[in-house]
């Protein structure tokens, strides 16, 4: 079992700057690939990021390809996402899972409860 819980969400305006972070528990919680997702109101959960355990494989949503990045800290069992220049549609619940190295959210077993991102414009 593997537990997970972000942190770092709340409200930045349009060209701001915010830092996820997700804390993970869990016997092999560090030999998972990470992900984060976010889903806004009334659309499907997204794919924005994911790195593997040793951290050799990065993805990102051409969203937001060249703005945010990922990665993780295996001593610290937390994984982050940096996230430059946010645009008022990167607005949404940020969610990190644990999972195989895929975009498709259904394949993440583990699932943090979620942080809210809103930006202003």
């Amino acid at each position: 079992q593997v537990q997970l819980v972000e942190s770092g969400g709340g409200l930045v305006q349009a060209g701001g700057s915010l830092r996820l972070s997700c804390a993970a528990s869990g016997r092999t919680s560090n030999t998972y690939t990470m992900g984060w997702f976010r889903q806004a109101p009334g659309k499907e959960r997204d794919f924005v990021a994911y790195i593997s355990w040793s951290g050799g494989s990065l993805h990102y949503a051409d969203s937001v390809k060249g703005r945010f990045t990922i990665s993780r800290d295996n001593a610290k069992n937390t994984v982050y996402l940096q996230m430059n220049s946010l645009k008022p549609e990167d607005a949404a619940v940020y969610y990190c899972a644990a999972g195989p190295t895929t975009i498709a959210s259904g394949a993440y077993k583990y699932w943090g409860q979620g942080t809210q991102v809103t930006v202003s414009s």
